[in-house]
């Protein structure tokens, strides 16, 4: 492309070969920031052609397909990165927490919590055994990793992970040696690996403005004493059966949802879907059970949904200062963005494709693939900023709540047929690919993008189109209701 052609293509969101050359010296970047965590250059070199593989177009991201996209004579030196050369994975799991941090970084920003399963054969690798996956919705034969994700307005990205290892494992110690696991690692409960990872976040940055995460981990009461301890706002879930103490005395939480009245739910977006907004009803209920060096109330946040069966979920609250119920229910919603990191890790970089038996081995290759995710991640953040969204959207709202997010319920104005989505993880990692590994000329590779983030556009933008008119639709006939009892 020439001067004009580039100037064009940046005012339209387009991409040209520029960009891409601007995308990888980014990523040359953040692995010079990488030096001291490696002995010497040849493991430096291989992680560098490892996380090459990862990003690349490779449809399994082993040690074999990456050794061939390298075009290595063989997987040794691959296998020999994750089992054998002396370099600092923990250290480089610190240059990428201060990456998202320096990129990411939002005051209401949110620490979310959670674990993801990866589905093995065989009994030798590290933590593996029959066990509930949340990602196969079932016990199978599989090892569980626990997260952390930091989502902000900005974006999102894996910062801290660890192997959760069943008291099975811990209480065998020949088997954990002959999976190289330390004789000085032992059983740890999920909520207990969640808290080292938070404890790491706050001492490497002392920023956090909140904790999220489902009822694996609102239940510990461990975890809850020290983000109040350390005035550290939290979302987390807990279970309908979990007793409180409010003004009416010790109820369980949804008896308490069955006393709110009509008048005291809120309609709000907790997030945006696939499909358009994540709609339910909210309301918030104070406590008497104080907790903190402040001695401040814990909350109950209540939602419900808008059809069917009028499902409940609960979740335990607490602020160091006070917030609106829409604040928390930001929070509550930012605890999707883990599920959606670990769904484009897995798919763009090869998160769960590891063939790995021994336990640091497991911590390297996950590393590894958070590494190039959250490269990915934040530059499709620096994209977005320098390229907005071309999708237009209403500054004012009729009739609902305002949203979180500040994206109001309301018609959007017609789509035209320059309106494109930003570009995508996925998207990106394809144009480096098609630009780099392939004969297609350059403005044949644009215009499928062009093409495919048009048509995503559109879809998006009939589909956010049918989930609020629906919104509409049961505003008019609550509203409806409520003149009825009046009456």
């Amino acid at each position: 492309m020439n001067t004009h052609e580039d100037a064009a293509a940046a005012a339209t969101g387009s991409v040209s070969e520029i960009d891409v050359v601007v995308w990888e010296a980014g990523l040359e970047e953040l692995f010079a920031r990488l030096s001291d965590c490696f002995r010497s250059d040849q493991p430096r070199a291989q992680a560098r052609a490892y996380v090459a593989g990862l990003l690349s177009r490779t449809e399994r991201k082993n040690g074999w397909t990456l050794a061939e996209f390298s075009r290595d004579a063989g997987p040794q030196k691959m296998q020999r990165l994750l089992n054998e050369y002396a370099w600092d994975e923990d250290a480089v799991g610190d240059v990428v927490r201060s990456y998202v941090v320096e990129n990411l970084l939002e005051p209401d920003g949110v620490l979310v919590l959670d674990e993801t399963g990866f589905l093995k054969k065989g009994k030798k690798s590290a933590g593996v055994q029959r066990q509930y996956s949340g990602t196969a919705g079932r016990v199978e034969n599989c090892q569980i990793g626990v997260f952390a994700a930091y989502v902000s307005g900005k974006g999102k990205a894996l910062v801290d992970r660890e192997l959760y290892l069943p008291e099975s494992w811990t209480e065998d110690r020949a088997r954990c040696a002959d999976a190289g696991i330390p004789a000085s690692v032992g059983f740890a409960t999920k909520p207990l690996l969640a808290l080292d990872m938070i404890r790491r976040f706050w001492l490497a940055h002392r920023q956090i403005g909140w904790v999220a995460g489902d009822e694996v981990y609102g239940a510990d009461p461990e975890l809850r004493d020290w983000l109040e301890e350390h005035r550290i706002g939290f979302v987390l879930g807990v279970r309908s059966d979990t007793h409180v103490t409010t003004a009416v005395g010790r109820r369980r939480v949804d008896t308490l949802a069955a006393l709110v009245p009509d008048s005291a739910w809120e309609t709000y977006s907790c997030a945006d879907g696939s499909k358009g907004p994540r709609l339910y009803d909210w309301a918030l209920v104070e406590t008497t059970d104080h907790a903190g060096p402040d001695n401040l109330p814990h909350q109950i946040l209540i939602r419900r949904s808008r059809s069917g069966k009028k499902e409940l979920a609960f979740f335990l609250t607490h602020s160091p200062k006070p917030v609106p119920l829409a604040a928390l229910v930001t929070v509550a919603g930012r605890r999707w963005g883990i599920e959606d990191c670990f769904e484009s890790a897995k798919n763009e970089v090869g998160l769960d494709h590891y063939q790995v038996r021994q336990y640091h081995a497991w911590y390297r290759h996950i590393t590894l693939a958070i590494l190039a995710h959250t490269w990915l991640a934040v530059t499709a953040l620096r994209n977005h900023e320098e390229h907005p969204p071309s999708i237009p959207r209403e500054k004012t709202a009729v009739g609902y709540q305002r949203l979180p997010d500040g994206l109001p319920i309301t018609r959007q104005p017609e789509p035209d047929r320059h309106m494109m989505i930003p570009l995508t993880l996925n998207e990106i990692r394809h144009l480096i690919a098609l630009f780099r590994q392939t004969t297609i000329p350059h403005n044949v590779i644009t215009w499928w993008s062009e093409w495919r983030r048009r048509h995503q556009a559109l879809g998006r933008y009939y589909h956010y189109q049918t989930r609020i008119r629906a919104a509409q639709r049961h505003a008019t006939a609550a509203t409806a209701t409520r003149g009825s009892l009046q009456l």
